[in-house]
């Protein structure tokens, strides 16, 4: 584990150099040449910035790590094609070929800003083949709330103006509701927002990896509570005789019970909805009965071209698929892990109205 540490310090050591030497090589065509230390102290403090945040409560540092991150991960994909336009020009336009780079990172940073911030609803219609007493319901779900230092009151409000604006009969959060920790939760006084969450079938949450990092999942249980939410940790609900709802624990819980022991007593000819953070296993669901499977996770990959990688790890990385009598819904989120950053993708509620026949 330390030489695994020490080795991926080392790597992001070498891609900090590599981002802040290119730098230094157009800087040196402008007139801030002349600030060479000033420049090199800068990019110590962000290469710094991204540990001294995982150790401090300072919101400074932790923007700067995440932004940080994000130039590396792009520099990694611009620098080498610039750094080959420089040597087949024979190193003229080293100025143009800078400010290039710096209009894509503009670019990044101001619209990958307004998809994280700026949540949109997106619809989706589904059929179930089983019958109910009721027509149809519409289901508000939201996941990865991610609520700490940076994904905080203002961000949550905007989820509750969704929710007033849908008025749907249940609204389901599949995981990740902290970003690790309750405690900024609790300073910020989240619980008295997520309070105004109403639904008449009632507002269900499951974990996510996220809510167990901390190790404060029972005191997240206390305060979702509070603010009637109820914590669906493999637990199953009967809403109104009409549907059923599965709660899963997270799939990095060692203790968490296979789908089939949570379904062996459940009418299977009653409609049956579950929530399970990660979009895995959608064969055993579909082989279990369940006709509906609400999850988040994988943010869409967050910042392209990661949605490249989450496409081949899941199935389903993002919105509907259907196999057989399962339809899957993945929703890329509605906060952000890391920078509050979004490339591809975008804050997101869905309103998915299930039609029962």
């Amino acid at each position: 584990m330390i030489l695994m540490i020490g080795l991926a310090a080392l790597v992001f050591a070498a891609l900090s150099y590599y981002v802040g030497y290119n730098g230094w090589v157009w800087l040196k065509t402008t007139f801030l040449s002349k600030y060479k230390k000033m420049y090199i102290g800068i990019i110590v403090i962000l290469s710094c910035s991204l540990f001294i945040g995982l150790f401090s409560s300072l919101l400074v540092f932790k923007l700067l790590g995440y932004f940080w991150m994000m130039i590396i991960g792009y520099g990694i994909i611009l620098l080498p094609i610039c750094n080959l336009l420089v040597f087949l020009m024979k190193k003229r336009g080293i100025f143009w070929i800078g400010i290039s780079v710096f209009a894509v990172y503009g670019f990044v940073f101001i619209y990958g800003s307004f998809n994280a911030w700026s949540p949109v609803i997106r619809n989706y219609n589904l059929t179930v083949d089983k019958k109910s007493n009721v027509e149809d319901v519409e289901i508000l779900m939201v996941s990865d709330l991610h609520i700490g230092a940076i994904v905080g009151p203002a961000h949550i409000q905007r989820l509750v103006d969704k929710a007033n604006q849908v008025k749907p009969d249940i609204i389901l959060i599949p995981g990740d509701v902290i970003d690790d920790h309750i405690q900024p939760y609790i300073d910020n006084h989240v619980g008295e927002i997520l309070k105004e969450l109403k639904a008449p079938m009632g507002v269900y949450a499951t974990p996510g990896n996220h809510d167990y990092y901390g190790d404060d999942l029972e005191k997240l249980e206390v305060e979702l509570n509070k603010a009637g939410i109820k914590l669906l940790m493999d637990e199953t609900v009967n809403v109104d005789d009409l549907f059923y709802i599965v709660g899963r624990k997270d799939v990095t819980d060692e203790n968490r019970q296979a789908v089939s022991d949570l379904v062996s007593e459940l009418d299977q000819t009653m409609p049956i909805i579950m929530m399970d953070h990660t979009p895995l296993d959608l064969d055993i669901a579909k082989e279990n009965g369940i006709d509906v499977l609400l999850s988040g996770h994988t943010h869409k990959g967050q910042v392209a071209p990661a949605n490249l990688i989450t496409s081949r790890i899941y199935e389903n990385d993002w919105g509907y698929l259907r196999k057989s009598t399962l339809q899957s819904v993945v929703s890329s989120g509605f906060g952000t892990w890391g920078p509050p950053l979004r490339i591809g993708s975008r804050s997101e509620v869905n309103v998915i109205k299930v039609k029962f026949e």
